[in-house]
C-alpha cells in the first residue's frame, strides 16, 4: 500500500484482525470496553494516529510545499522556516509510524492470545489419546485390535425444572 496513508493502513489492519468495519468496532469499544480491552487499546492508538496523521503531517507538508513551491526562490529568513517545517514533518511521520507499529503489536498480541487459548485444548486432546492408548494395553488388548465402539444412549430423564 504505497499510496495509502498511515490511517488507512491502520484501519485495514484493525478491520482484518477483528473482521468488522471500523465504525462497528468504534461503537463496540465505546459501549463495552471491558469485553475486549485489546480492541479498546487499538482504537485509542488509532485515535492518536488520526490526530497525528490527519492534522500534523498534513499541516507540515503543506507548509513545506508552500515554502519550496516551484518558481519560488526562498528568502534568507525562509531557510529557518523550511528547516523547521521539514524537522516537524519528520517528527509527525515518525509518530505515525510508531502508532502503526503499536497497532501491529496489539494485533499480534491478540492473535497470540487466541492461539495460546487453543494450545491447551490441543495438548489435552493429545494427552487423552495417549492415555487411551495406554489404557488399552492395561486392559489386555492387543495394540492392533480396534477398540469396541462406544454405545450412545439418550440421557436419563431427570427431575423437571425447579422453580
Amino acid at each position: 500500500m504505497p499510496d495509502a496513508t498511515a490511517l488507512d493502513q491502520a484501519t485495514t489492519m484493525i478491520e482484518e484482525a477483528w473482521g468488522r468495519p471500523i465504525e462497528a468496532l468504534e461503537s463496540i469499544a465505546v459501549r463495552r470496553p471491558t469485553d475486549d480491552p485489546l480492541l479498546r487499546s487499538v482504537m485509542h492508538i488509532r485515535s492518536a494516529l488520526l490526530v497525528t496523521a490527519g492534522s500534523s503531517v498534513a499541516v507540515h507538508q503543506e507548509r513545506l510545499h508552500a515554502l519550496t513551491r516551484p518558481g519560488h526562490a526562498p528568502a534568507f529568513y525562509d531557510l529557518q522556516r523550511i528547516t523547521s517545517s521539514a524537522a516537524d514533518l519528520r517528527v509527525a511521520q515518525a509518530e505515525s509510524r510508531t502508532a502503526l507499529q503499536a497497532i501491529s503489536h496489539v494485533v499480534q498480541a491478540r492473535e497470540a492470545a487466541a492461539w495460546a487459548g487453543r494450545v491447551p485444548a490441543t495438548r489435552l486432546a493429545q494427552a487423552a489419546v495417549a492415555r487411551s492408548g495406554r489404557d488399552q494395553h492395561v486392559l489386555g488388548q492387543v495394540p492392533d485390535q480396534a477398540a469396541p465402539p462406544a454405545v450412545v444412549r439418550p440421557p436419563a430423564p431427570g427431575p423437571g425444572p425447579s422453580r
